[in-house]
């Protein structure tokens, strides 16, 4: 825990309160300032291209950014042969090879650009499939790049607004004790935005969520599918009046046809799924007739066979993406790790952007804690971790968790400490954690695997 957080943690909820909104202020600036109100115009008169508009689209911005990345990022400037930079100089994109995250992971700074000296830059963590952290830098471009497409093809598909209260799980530690009695959100009041723990959900909390979105009058929810579906499950079970929603739209899971079935009954409104990433190398997002639209201005995404060839539509592949929102650190021909397939049908809506018919393996396996607390997400242990090549969270039973870790050679006894003070500090101290360090976890035929599993029935 880095000492910002050690301070917030420290201070009581109506000053965490105060710290969330004063760092609203920057948040709001970053995300919602500067060009964003151009980018939202730029992404909703695109909306209408033709499949023709959309290729000439894709053709034009590639050619740019593979000369970007050949002349101006040193991994591409060294691994890329000869033969690749000419393919490179034409835009062919599919005769460049297909990236790993392995030296992403080792080394992010090897992809940024030598060219620019952005004054304002982020850097995401991403924990990803693997459970292993990957530092993703973008500028404050970027990032309202990222907002302004999820504003249009997300909210506004889903008739909602970032201009709107909102409520959010996600895997911010927004309450950081966890035997806390609550309240189990924090208020950033500049957006009047409610930040939902995770971590603390569990059928004798759920009223304390539900009577927050009444009293700050919230529009609609986003964040975590899992995590909603969880509320909505408990809200059923106790029969809890949820005020009026506009909607709800659902991120970093995988949505499944129940989940959306019981959530839709419990919210009494639309569910929409939106498929992105932390890296944000592409974006997809569910139209008014529940079809998920790849936007073909987030980037170029192909479904691969293991042999590299295209998937037929409806087939099964592996997800790589190249991406037009961020140019300061290009990441091409990105091995996502996920498995989805294409639609062949079209949409009613009329958009001539593809269509995804199904993501795969996005889903984890809850951990559920004594007290009945049932979390999603819990592989965000291993954020900030450099001692960490790989870790995995089982879960033997309701008192037991063990973390596998493949450790390099700094690891020590404070790696551990830290890591058992984070699964306590999740799910509480009466939950025993073995740290067992081994050479590697095994993959699945696709090269995953799976960053949190539940050995318990629930």
């Amino acid at each position: 825990m880095g000492i910002t957080d050690t301070i917030y943690s420290k201070l009581p909820s109506f000053l965490q309160n105060w710290v969330v909104s004063l760092y609203g202020l920057y948040w709001k600036w970053l995300r919602f300032g500067g060009e964003y109100n151009s980018f939202v115009k730029a992404y909703a008169s695109r909306d209408i291209f033709s499949e023709e508009k959309w290729a000439s689209f894709q053709s034009e911005n590639l050619k740019k950014l593979l000369q970007i990345c050949m002349n101006t990022v040193p991994y591409y400037s060294r691994e890329w042969t000869l033969a690749q930079k000419r393919a490179a100089l034409n835009g062919d994109l599919f005769a460049l090879p297909l990236m790993e995250k392995a030296p992403f992971r080792a080394n992010p700074n090897d992809f940024v650009r030598i060219d620019r000296k952005p004054l304002f830059k982020i850097t995401n963590y991403t924990s990803g499939s693997t459970g292993t952290p990957i530092a993703s830098i973008v500028t404050a471009s970027e990032m309202r790049k990222f907002m302004a497409i999820r504003e249009v093809r997300s909210a506004g598909w889903a008739r909602v607004s970032f201009n709107e209260p909102r409520a959010t799980f996600s895997g911010r530690l927004v309450e950081p004790d966890p035997e806390s009695k609550g309240p189990f959100y924090r208020l950033n009041s500049v957006e009047q935005q409610v930040y939902f723990s995770p971590y603390h959900l569990r059928p004798d909390t759920a009223h304390f969520y539900i009577e927050a979105l009444k009293r700050h009058k919230i529009q609609w929810m986003t964040g975590y599918a899992v995590s909603y579906y969880l509320l909505a499950k408990f809200v059923i079970e106790a029969g809890l009046e949820v005020p009026p929603l506009k909607g709800v739209i659902t991120t970093s899971e995988k949505l499944t046809p129940e989940m959306r079935l019981l959530m839709e009954k419990a919210y009494g409104c639309r569910v929409y799924e939106e498929y992105s990433t932390v890296e944000n190398v592409l974006f997809a997002s569910e139209c008014e007739h529940g079809r998920l639209h790849i936007s073909p201005d987030a980037g170029v995404v192909e479904i691969l066979r293991s042999d590299g060839s295209p998937c037929d539509p409806g087939e099964v592949g592996e997800v790589v993406a190249t991406s037009f929102l961020r140019t300061y650190q290009p990441l091409i021909r990105y091995r996502l790790g996920d498995l989805a397939a294409w639609d062949i049908e079209p949409c009613p809506c009329g958009r001539a952007m593809p269509v995804i018919k199904e993501v795969v393996g996005r889903l984890e396996d809850v951990v559920v804690g004594p007290d009945g607390r049932q979390l999603v997400r819990f592989h965000g242990i291993f954020t900030n971790q450099p001692n960490v090549i790989e870790g995995q969270i089982i879960q033997e039973a309701l008192d037991r968790i063990r973390v596998k870790i493949v450790p390099t050679e700094g690891f020590s006894e404070i790696d551990t400490f830290d890591i058992i003070n984070r699964v306590h500090q999740r799910i509480g101290k009466q939950v025993e954690v073995v740290v067992e360090l081994v050479q590697g976890i095994e993959r699945t035929k696709y090269g995953k695997f799976k960053a949190v599993i539940s050995l318990i029935q629930k």
